[in-house]
């Protein structure tokens, strides 16, 4: 386990922005990118739309891996 988040880059609508996440959870997120078909910047502009404002990109990420891995 790696424990400590690492910053990725993303691009959002056509913007650089850079998420902080564990590896663990980066590798389940190319995963779950990978079974939808879906590019990584593509599953996070949907996450990214749908996430509150009181809500961070990173967390809500997280939030989503583990939805996905729980069946929700």
């Amino acid at each position: 386990m790696s424990g400590r988040p690492v910053k990725r880059s993303l691009t959002l609508k056509g913007h650089r922005t850079s998420v902080s996440l564990e590896d663990e959870f980066w590798q389940a997120f190319r995963d779950i990118a990978d079974a939808k078909c879906k590019p990584i910047n593509v599953l996070a502009a949907e996450i990214d739309a749908d996430r509150g404002l009181e809500t961070g990109l990173a967390s809500a990420i997280r939030v989503f891996v583990l939805n996905q891995y729980r069946g929700s």
